[in-house]
């Protein structure tokens, strides 16, 4: 028996061995019937600033070269505004507000079944790699790393063992936000202008500013940068081309470029307008492979919709995979094609330490924004544009009253609905949604975010303290399957009248304040904040009694609508509760609030001790939960620097 057994498991290994041989036989001889496939991706960057999309003063030769040998996408959207939230919908082809995913950096769980595109392409033999970035918004991400990727770092092709064909993923960050504007200018002459030469560098007089900003030499100076960091990409771009030229791979190659989402400028990245969500994208496609593009001969053009939500399920194709059902995208080439759509919902919600809710939808040449906080601005308070340069001095501008009206409206509470005709202002400065000229169109694209929303069962209608609580448990995304817990024809009802104004408004909302559901409360509450002092006065008793809701993030919201209005001693009294409460994104939500209103003095106590606790909860806080505590602390500091600004303003009227 001993023997048999023996003979048998020796049998085993043979034919397990023979297995591998054969499927390493199999890969060696589909490398030369499947294309390799290379990716290269921009960080922050719009097509505004790219040469083949039409500006004359960018230098940008390899990339205008590969749109010359390849088709030009003149309608391609990221599906979010910030890297994390963007990367998770291209990693696992799932849209984040079906995740939970949509906060910048969270890291909440996803269903298991639900894996990086790469596994497929995996599991039909190809070589998969990434060079850089693995910002997905999700936890256990090193686990759905390790299955998605062969190898991950600062690998490509030429780290294969065998001559299988490739996915290689190549970020580019020389675009960065870090870069254009948020880093000093000392360090960005040390990464970015040291590295090209003196001809090449785009000088300050050699562009034109944006009207959104002031046209001024300080101004000049800092946006200047855009321009420079996206050569310094284009050059690292042309020495990666010319790698896979040099391996002789390139005629077997097929070729992405694009952009994480829009330009990290002021009013670009992290906001909820076009600019922050059009990118650059091209496709080059060699002789070899022409059959599978439909787009026509090299240096073409197409107007057509494409999101990201579109390239893993192109990707899986184009390798012969099978693609998971849970994947919506359309295929974007190949035999397996999908038909084009007309328009595409995209999403934008917290990012650093500025809470907010922002839905759009495209059709390309229209562009609407539905602004669900609609207090805010649309230069939010976050940390990563506060300590810029730029920032700082637009800041001063507008301080010193030399900004125009145009310049000026990024500063004051923004209307809860842009719409912008991106084909005849693509600076996006005139807003359409109040003329009568468009209302059948804003109608239209109001009923397609509606049906998205419902039929998605957008899950990021839910305070992010809701996603974390579930996120113990179970997941988000499974969590809004069910109506009991997530009735969101009930919840939208209630979020879709947050940020519109006037007396009607405002009374439902406050009818809704009593509503036995923990969220549709929450939304009556956040639209109260939009809400004049004059059309809550009729129900301050109402209101006040509302601080007393057992939801935390109901009766925070309640309380700073109450303070910023009414400034009871009881209001006073709940702000400084909910700074002291023990959870971080409540506390958050908090500093957000009173970051817009007015009378703060009296809270400055309250911030300094948060702040003090946040040195702890980092030191004390998991490695995936540090940036949440890191966020409050931020908020706490950029609160400071309100104070010294409205100090230093007093002191010099």
């Amino acid at each position: 028996m001993k023997m048999n057994k023996v003979c048998c498991s020796a049998f085993r290994r043979r034919v397990s061995l023979g297995l591998v041989c054969f499927a390493g036989l199999l890969w060696n001889g589909q490398a030369a019937e499947r294309p390799n496939i290379l990716w290269i991706t921009m960080e922050d960057t719009s097509p505004h600033f790219i040469g083949c999309y039409g500006d004359k003063n960018a230098r940008t030769p390899n990339i205008d070269r590969l749109a010359r040998e390849g088709v030009r996408f003149t309608r391609a959207f990221a599906t979010g505004a910030v890297c994390s939230s963007s990367r998770s919908t291209i990693f696992t082809g799932e849209r984040t507000y079906e995740m939970g995913t949509g906060n910048h950096r969270s890291a909440y769980p996803i269903p298991d079944y639900i894996k990086g595109f790469p596994y497929y392409m995996k599991e039909v033999g190809y070589f998969t790699s990434n060079c850089g970035k693995k910002d997905y918004a999700i936890a256990d991400r090193e686990r759905k790393k390790h299955e998605a990727w062969t190898l991950d770092g600062v690998v490509g092709w030429w780290d294969r063992e065998d001559d299988r064909p490739f996915f290689c993923v190549f970020n580019q960050n020389d675009s960065h936000q870090s870069r254009t504007m948020s880093k000093p200018f000392d360090w960005y002459e040390e990464a970015v202008l040291k590295n090209l030469g003196p001809e090449q560098i785009v000088r300050d007089d050699q562009f034109e500013m944006p009207p959104f900003l002031k046209d001024s030499p300080e101004m000049r100076k800092q946006f200047a940068r855009v321009y420079n960091s996206i050569q310094l990409t284009d050059k690292k771009i042309g020495e990666l081309l010319k790698r896979l030229e040099d391996d002789g791979l390139r005629d077997d190659t097929i070729i992405f470029l694009y952009a994480d989402h829009g330009e990290g400028i002021p009013r670009g990245k992290q906001n909820g307008i076009n600019l922050a969500y059009q990118v650059p994208f091209i496709i080059s496609v060699p002789e070899k492979w022409k059959h599978l593009s439909p787009w026509g001969k090299p240096g073409s053009t197409t107007d057509e919709l494409v999101s990201f939500e579109d390239l893993g399920p192109t990707l899986i194709s184009l390798a012969g995979g099978t693609i998971p059902e849970h994947m919506n995208g359309r295929i974007l080439m190949g035999e397996n094609r999908s038909k084009p759509t007309d328009h595409l919902i995209l999403s934008a919600n917290r990012s650093g330490n500025g809470i907010d809710v922002m839905r759009a939808v495209t059709h390309g040449d229209y562009f609407y924004t539905r602004n669900f906080m609609a207090h805010m601005p649309e230069e939010r308070f976050k940390t990563y544009s506060e300590i810029s340069e730029i920032m700082q001095q637009m800041r001063d501008d507008l301080g010193d009253g030399e900004l125009n009206e145009l310049q000026k409206s990024l500063f004051i509470p923004r209307p809860p609905e842009f719409l912008f005709n991106i084909k005849a202002d693509p600076w996006e400065t005139k807003n359409l949604a109040s003329d009568p000229a468009h209302k059948e169109r804003l109608q239209k694209m109001r009923q397609q975010l509606k049906k998205e929303i419902i039929s998605k069962r957008d899950v990021m209608l839910l305070p992010e303290y809701e996603i974390d609580l579930i996120s113990k448990e179970g997941t988000a995304y499974e969590f809004r399957l069910d109506d009991k817990n997530y009735p969101i024809r009930e919840i939208y009802a209630a979020a879709s009248l947050s940020g519109f104004r006037g007396v009607a408004v405002t009374k439902k909302q406050v009818s809704l304040l009593k509503s036995p559901n923990r969220f549709v409360r929450y939304w009556a509450a956040m639209g109260l904040f939009a809400q004049s002092k004059q059309e809550l006065a009729p129900y301050e008793a109402e209101i006040a009694a509302a601080m007393n809701d057992t939801y935390p993030p109901a009766g925070a919201t309640v309380a700073a609508v109450m303070w910023k209005n009414f400034e009871t001693n009881e209001a006073e009294q709940k702000v400084k509760e909910y700074l002291q409460f023990d959870h971080w994104l409540i506390n958050l939500r908090m500093v957000n609030y009173l970051f817009y209103i007015d009378n703060r003095a009296l809270f400055v106590d309250a911030i300094d001790e948060l702040r003090e606790r946040t040195i702890e909860g980092v030191a004390k806080a998991e490695k995936e939960f540090k940036q949440r505590v890191k966020n409050v602390r931020n908020a706490c500091d950029i609160f400071s620097d309100i104070r010294e600004r409205e100090a230093a303003a007093s002191a010099n009227p």
